[in-house]
């Protein structure tokens, strides 16, 4: 058994040369990614992988779709790795290993779905299971801005019948408000059985102490900076926990015990801590 977890470990560790299937325009600094890879494509709702981009650098991404053989990542463009791999077009060669890290677990109740920004994604994924597995949720997506809002046509063919609520900071579309402040009615007011969240770690405090209040599970998949993959570098550690090998998706009792470096502090490019 031993022998054919590690095996298993290696294959997925393994650099796999695949093609660019296709790149659609999410956003102006938004687009996704599908590409074939047989490993990735039996990915869950949270897991991760590393894309290589010939002669730059290989990036986390988290997973947001798959289907048949083909898997489906969403990239922002934030750096010099991004910006090259927003120049890229269908036909051309990248490299990917994976998929990495946990995934979501599936509750048997109603669901609350909080995502910001290119963390809506994998929760994305997410839904589409709760859907096919007929179960109830409500989704609360946010941006700073209505042209930062992502993924409102795919929300909007996983069912009518499932409440979706979208905010903006500046009020260019839906409630003028942060995505958090929606959370706090319908806390208050409905039953759920388990909160799903990822975006910036400034959000995911918010949304963790609003779960502590309403006595609700939570789970969160975190974004840090992760240079390996396999919680060898330790680039990505949280209090005792590596998130690309513990995580990425933490639940409640973990927040808790990094509770005090929850969206304060982390590990810069250097190794030194930084304030976020």
């Amino acid at each position: 058994m031993y022998r054919k977890l590690s095996a298993l470990r290696t294959e997925l560790n393994n650099l796999r040369t695949t093609q660019l299937l296709n790149v659609a325009i999410k956003s102006p600094t938004v687009k996704t990614f599908t590409l074939k890879d047989r490993l990735c494509a039996k990915a869950k709702p949270g897991q991760f992988l590393m894309l290589w981009i010939p002669n730059v650098d290989e990036i986390p991404l988290s997973i947001m779709k798959t289907e048949g053989s083909k898997v489906s990542v969403s990239v922002k463009q934030v750096g010099v790795a991004t910006r090259h791999m927003h120049k890229m077009k269908g036909g051309e060669t990248i490299g990917v290993r994976g998929p990495f890290g946990n995934s979501f677990s599936q509750t048997s109740g109603k669901a609350l779905l909080v995502g910001g920004g290119t963390g809506t994604a994998p929760l994305i994924f997410l839904a589409k299971q709760l859907q096919a597995r007929k179960k109830q949720f409500a989704f609360v997506v946010g941006a700073k801005t209505k042209t930062e809002l992502l993924f409102l046509n795919d929300l909007n063919q996983i069912s009518s019948e499932q409440s979706i609520i979208a905010t903006t900071e500046d009020g260019t579309y839906g409630l003028h408000c942060c995505v958090t402040k929606p959370l706090v009615s319908l806390l208050a007011e409905q039953q759920f059985d388990m909160i799903y969240t990822c975006g910036p770690e400034l959000m995911v405090s918010k949304i963790f102490n609003l779960a502590e209040h309403y006595n609700v599970p939570l789970e969160a998949s975190l974004e840090r900076l992760m240079r390996c993959g396999i919680g060898l570098c330790g680039s990505c550690v949280i209090g005792k926990y590596r998130v690309c090998r513990d995580g990425p998706v933490f639940n409640s009792k973990q927040l808790r015990e990094f509770k005090n470096e929850l969206g304060i502090s982390k590990l810069g490019f250097d190794g030194t801590r930084i304030t976020i």
